[in-house]
């Protein structure tokens, strides 16, 4: 952790909405003002989209996907916390998606990477969303180096429901493909995603309030208005819930330690719990230079 480059990143699984929490970010940023430099975690995969396709016509698609430690560049994601914290700079690339029209238009193919790269000069904060980063290993402490680390964890049968729809409907892939990728993927889901969100300060789960027992055969994902979004706060004892609780109507505490709120609200909650730790982190960066 580093008082004058500070790191904030939001980890989960494909599908969990770590993407629309990162816009939510990127509002704060341009809100108050802030430079962040931004990485995405896909940009850290070890195999272009090719590769990967062939690796599982080999059939080692279960020991080499994309939530497997070793089908990633977990070491050059915790050099780049580690650069960033002490240097304010780093290495990094781009991984290009079938919507980077941008990257497309320069000649990238989709599935492959931009190049290695410094990060941009003068930035105020590093900013990472994607699935690695609160990794806690013997052989690496990504997490450690996270000033403020943030858990999205719909419960899973949500995230199926998620993945697939956006999978099918934007990405182009079969249903059976997606429901593949999800059986291949449980052993690393277990042993690499879920024992980060016990290292997170904040943890966001959605939980609907329709029937998802069959995720495999619903087709449409439950709305805002049919959920309610369970917030995790390791530091309790920081955290003001009688000022929570009055601000977001219909809200309420299940434990201690956990905030329950309608679905509708998370933008709002959002505001409130991360913006004041978003400005103490930069009034901390003050402080240090």
């Amino acid at each position: 952790m580093s008082s004058q480059y500070p790191i904030i990143a939001v980890t989960g699984s494909s599908g969990a909405g770590t993407t629309t929490t990162g816009r939510a970010f990127s509002k704060l940023f341009a809100s108050e003002g802030l430079r962040a430099a931004t990485v995405s975690g896909d940009s850290f995969h070890r195999y272009t989209r090719e590769q990967m396709s062939r690796v599982a016509a080999r059939g080692r698609y279960g020991d080499f996907n994309h939530f497997a430690l070793d089908a990633n560049h977990i070491e050059k994601l915790e050099a780049l916390f580690q650069d960033f914290g002490a240097t304010g700079t780093g290495q990094y690339r781009e991984y290009v998606h079938d919507e980077d029209r941008e990257l497309i238009a320069a000649g990238y193919e989709p599935g492959s990477f931009t190049p290695w790269q410094s990060l941009p000069p003068d930035c105020d904060l590093l900013f990472y969303e994607g699935l690695h980063g609160g990794i806690a290993t013997d052989r690496y402490n990504v997490a450690d180096h996270v000033d403020l680390l943030i858990g999205v964890v719909p419960i899973v049968n949500l995230e199926w429901i998620q993945k697939i729809h956006r999978d099918t409907n934007y990405r182009g892939y079969r249903e059976g493909e997606v429901v593949e990728t999800i059986i291949n993927r449980m052993d690393d889901y277990v042993q690499d995603i879920v024992p980060q969100f016990s290292n997170t300060h904040i943890n966001f789960q959605r939980v609907p309030t329709v029937d998802t027992s069959n995720p495999f055969v619903v087709r449409e994902v439950p709305t805002d208005d049919e959920s309610m979004i369970v917030i995790h706060f390791r530091h309790y004892m920081e955290v003001d819930f009688q000022r929570l609780l009055q601000m977001i109507s219909g809200s309420f505490m299940s434990r201690q330690d956990t905030l329950v709120i309608p679905g509708p609200k998370l933008p709002l909650a959002i505001d409130l719990i991360l913006r004041p730790r978003l400005l103490e982190l930069m009034e901390h960066k003050r402080y240090a230079w």
